[in-house]
């Protein structure tokens, strides 16, 4: 008689690995587009056996967008309340690092949490905040401490955002070294661009296709891709639903070239701000505020385009990630240019830390356009950068 085979124990874990393998597929396909199937394939399990500790897939997606802020603040409670700014962030850091793969759900998708699940995961980042600004404000007591704060902390989070292979420890050593310049950033360091740029403006809709791309790109930027019906944009331009459809076959095909034109809007303010310009440092700058003032005239469009690109098809999302790369590769090569000391993925890291401090530092002043507004966040990427 040969003995039974004994069944594999469950991981005592199973719970952090179903919370973290879900977390990465949330933020590489978008809340939607994700499936129980998907995820409970990631994990290694059947489905059931994923129900059988998250009742649905919003019950599991609220616990991966709350993981990065549940682990910072309790890292941060660990901190000494003494404890100056560079070890403050240093743990931010590490927290950041270790959950990159899955901790940047909170930027976009969170808008797909309920009322009061967003209220409380709020209040958690409000904490965080809080803690870093109390420690800008006591080591650089300068009027604007809370926007150096989320600036610094909008360096360390860019590493959700973004893949880039480069040892642990190193990325860890650029990332706090470029948050810890951007909070101590002082009036004096204020810099200006080579010379003015006319950005690209928002192309007047002449056509009814380009009235119904403008009408739904303010309302996908609200409520969500997903959540937006066509219904909804079809009233929005004063059409049956029914007549949506001689524009643009699918609602999808809306969505691409709402980010299609949010590349082609970007590379004409990249063209336009390089223009003539020779010196590295300068051009840096100058794609600075361009990219700067590009995310306040063009706001909603932005964030259309970079929380739901995830979400597509993926030959429908390969022009749009080559574009984004192409963009990425002209900072490089300048910052390079500028600071030649740095190889090719610490000055990759660098360009998303720049990007970060535009999204959180634009958040935090409400997209209020205005020249000082403008100026300060593109001292703030210059400062992020290393010049």
């Amino acid at each position: 008689m040969t003995a039974e085979p004994i069944a594999a124990a469950r991981p005592r874990n199973r719970k952090q690995l179903i919370v973290g393998a879900a977390g990465r597929v949330f933020s590489e396909r978008g809340y939607h587009a994700a499936s129980m199937e998907e995820i409970a394939a990631a994990v290694g399990i059947t489905a059931t056996a994923l129900y059988r500790h998250f009742p649905n897939k919003y019950a599991l997606f609220a616990a991966c967008a709350n993981v990065m802020a549940d682990r910072l603040v309790a890292t941060l409670d660990e901190v000494p309340s003494g404890a100056d700014l560079a070890e403050v962030l240093g743990a931010v850091t590490r927290v950041a690092v270790e959950h990159r793969t899955s901790g940047g759900l909170y930027r976009w998708e969170a808008r797909y949490l309920d009322a009061e699940d967003r209220r409380l995961l709020k209040g958690k980042f409000a904490r965080v905040v809080g803690r870093v600004t109390e420690c800008v404000r006591r080591e650089h007591p300068r009027p604007g401490a809370q926007v150096r704060a989320v600036a610094a902390l909008g360096v360390i989070g860019s590493i959700t955002q973004h893949h880039n292979s480069i040892a642990r420890r190193r990325l860890e050593e650029v990332l706090l070294a470029s948050a810890l310049r951007v909070a101590a950033t002082t009036p004096a360091q204020a810099v200006r661009a080579p010379r003015p740029v006319g950005l690209p403006a928002q192309p007047v809709p002449r056509t009814r296709r380009a009235e119904i791309l403008a009408a739904a790109v303010p309302l996908f930027a609200r409520d969500g891709f997903a959540k937006v019906t066509n219904g909804q944009i079809a009233q929005a331009v004063g059409l049956a639903p029914s007549a949506l459809y001689r524009h643009y076959a699918t609602k999808v095909d809306i969505l691409v070239a709402a980010c299609l034109q949010a590349a082609g809007l970007l590379a004409q303010a990249v063209d336009r701000s390089l223009d003539e310009v020779t010196d590295p440092s300068e051009a840096v700058v100058a794609l600075a505020s361009a990219y700067v003032g590009y995310s306040f005239e063009h706001t909603g469009l932005i964030s259309v385009a970079e929380a739901e690109v995830a979400g597509l098809p993926d030959d429908l999302r390969q022009p749009l990630i080559l574009a984004q790369r192409e963009h990425i590769a002209v900072w490089e090569q300048q910052l390079r240019l500028a600071r030649p000391e740095l190889d090719a993925r610490q000055a990759r890291v660098l360009v998303h830390a720049g990007f970060g401090v535009v999204v959180e530092a634009g958040r935090r002043l409400r997209w209020q356009d205005s020249p000082d507004h403008r100026s300060h966040i593109t001292t703030l990427v210059v400062r992020a950068l290393g010049l």
